[in-house]
């Protein structure tokens, strides 16, 4: 008997990964995503600025985990791919557009409403995309023989539009957050009165997807009804985070709306994770039988563990020195 289970050690990398990058590009996403609605430009402005020295880095997560589960899970990959093709390309597609639109906006003047119609176009794509992904993964994938069987557009659902739709305004809430805690005057009270719509719309999503969920797959709904006791804690933890974040925003808390809008995405994350354990392609193909070898799941990680402690210390850094308030004239301060 192996005394360390390298396999389980790769789902948690890969998992953090996911979990990483779903947090941190997920507020630069939502900041996008309120970009149309926004009162004037100088507000675009200031949250421009707020995520401008840290959006590019919250997407090595995306390459870590990608990379990671192609050298731990190859199945996994080889599956998902084929399934999701149309689905990766718009997220691929909308992280482009909004990365040259962030650019190219600061330098531009006669063609920035342009540049703001790319960047919010990009980051509204990008995250709808991401929505469908997980959706098809919550709803299952037709496998055969560790080859996918379905057609070109089996991912395209009612429920993938709605897991679509969740993701799009649950990134906008954590944008509105991650506002609130990075600007000060008009831009934040503007933040703080809408960030209460979106504590709403967040939470009626959660709770038709929690519902809709164990109707995807009898096995979902099996294990939520047999093991209903020990998993309770995760939609209680749901549940104080969105009471939680209702109230700060309420008292007009600057730092408690963030980390209480995260708590709620690791809720949610915890929750998927709880209803298809140990599915690497639900419902049929495991993480054992997705693994690759042992071999090379272990020469892999020597490679990961050495680079991760660098990846999180850079991350930490820069969020460290970019630790303040957004100024109009000066930017950081």
């Amino acid at each position: 008997m192996e005394l360390i289970d390298i396999t389980a050690i790769w789902v948690g990398l890969v998992g953090l990964a996911v979990i990483m990058y779903v947090v941190l590009d997920g507020f630069d996403l939502g900041v996008g995503i309120l970009y149309p609605f926004m009162p004037d430009e100088r507000a675009r402005d200031d949250v421009m600025r707020s995520v401008a020295p840290v959006w590019d880095g919250n997407e090595t997560w995306l390459v870590l985990g990608g990379a990671g589960l192609l050298a731990a899970f190859p199945a996994m990959y080889s599956i998902l791919l084929p399934a999701l093709y149309l689905g990766v390309f718009l997220l691929l597609a909308g992280l482009i557009f909004r990365g040259v639109a962030f650019e190219f906006r600061f330098k531009s003047r006669r063609s920035r409403p342009w540049w703001n119609a790319a960047f919010a176009g990009g980051s509204i794509v990008a995250a709808a995309a991401q929505g469908i992904v997980i959706g098809a993964f919550v709803q299952g994938i037709e496998v055969e023989g560790m080859v996918y069987v379905g057609g070109a557009f089996d991912w395209l659902t009612p429920f993938t539009l709605f897991t679509a739709l969740s993701l799009v305004l649950g990134y906008a809430l954590l944008g509105a957050t991650w506002g609130i805690m990075k600007t000060e005057g008009t831009t934040q009270q503007w933040l703080y009165r809408v960030t209460p719509l979106l504590v709403v719309a967040v939470a009626l999503c959660l709770l038709v997807v929690s519902l809709w969920t164990p109707l995807t797959q009898p096995q979902v709904m099996e294990r939520w009804l047999s093991e209903w006791p020990r998993l309770l804690p995760l939609p209680l933890l749901g549940a104080l985070a969105l009471l939680l974040l209702w109230w700060a925003v309420q008292e007009r808390r600057e730092y408690l709306p963030f980390f209480a809008a995260i708590g709620l995405f690791l809720s949610a994350f915890a929750g998927i994770v709880a209803s298809k354990w140990p599915y690497a392609i639900p419902p049929h193909v495991t993480f054992d039988e997705a693994a690759s070898a042992p071999e090379s799941q272990l020469f892999i990680l020597l490679g990961i563990l050495f680079m991760l402690p660098i990846i999180i210390g850079y991350t930490t850094w820069t969020y460290w020195v970019f630790r303040g308030k957004v100024r109009p004239s000066t930017g950081y301060s």
